[in-house]
């Protein structure tokens, strides 16, 4: 696309959290009424390949297993469902903020959330390049998704403090999405599954 229609489409379905905190604005801008919708549209866009494949490759990582312990329809509603929370709380945290917010990593961040739950102790395989030499360590799903939430709570602070430092990374949509996906985990996953997973989470641990 064009980059005029390109930059529409993403104000139009993407979330601009001064669309719905400042409807004067959001009149003046050239907005249409509502816009509710951009809470599920904007988990479908993207501001790039690295940015659609750095999620893809993240959801194929963790979802699978949060997914198995669901089922498919229920991870359906709730990978969604934790994308529009992780937007609202993008919303209420920089309620005036005229950028938009595009991408699914809020969903992704509810499945992370959801697998630390129910994977504590299965290790996860971590890439470290240390002068320009891949270096491959694993961690157990417990440390390495704390570690990556206690990151985001610093840098969604920091952008709230000085955000012109970490401009471009909606970070407390990441803590809502991690939240969410943490309580909703314990509403929607089914106990016979969250059992057999269970063995297979030790054999994974020891192995």
């Amino acid at each position: 696309m064009p980059p005029e229609a390109r930059e529409q489409v993403f104000y139009l379905f993407g979330i601009v959290p001064a669309r719905f905190a400042d409807p004067a604005w959001a009149a003046v801008a050239g907005f249409p009424a509502g816009g509710v919708w951009s809470l599920l549209t904007h988990q479908f866009l993207h501001g790039g390949w690295f940015h659609l494949i750095s999620n893809m490759w993240a959801l194929w990582i963790f979802g699978d297993n949060v997914e198995d312990a669901m089922g498919r329809v229920r991870f359906g509603v709730f990978y969604l469902t934790c994308g529009v929370l992780a937007g609202l709380t993008q919303i209420m945290t920089q309620p005036y903020s005229t950028v938009p917010s595009l991408g699914a990593s809020g969903a992704i961040a509810g499945v992370l959330g959801a697998y630390l739950l129910l994977y504590p102790t299965a290790r996860v395989l971590v890439l470290l390049p240390v002068f320009f030499f891949p270096f491959f360590f694993e961690l157990p799903a417990v440390l390495y998704l704390g570690l990556w939430f206690v990151m985001q709570v610093f840098n969604g602070t920091l952008a709230l403090a000085r955000p012109d430092q970490v401009a471009g990374i909606a970070f407390w949509a990441h803590i809502g999405g991690f939240a969410a996906g943490m309580i909703l985990s314990l509403l929607l996953v089914r106990r016979r599954a969250l059992r057999t997973d269970d063995r297979a989470v030790r054999w994974a641990w020891r192995g």
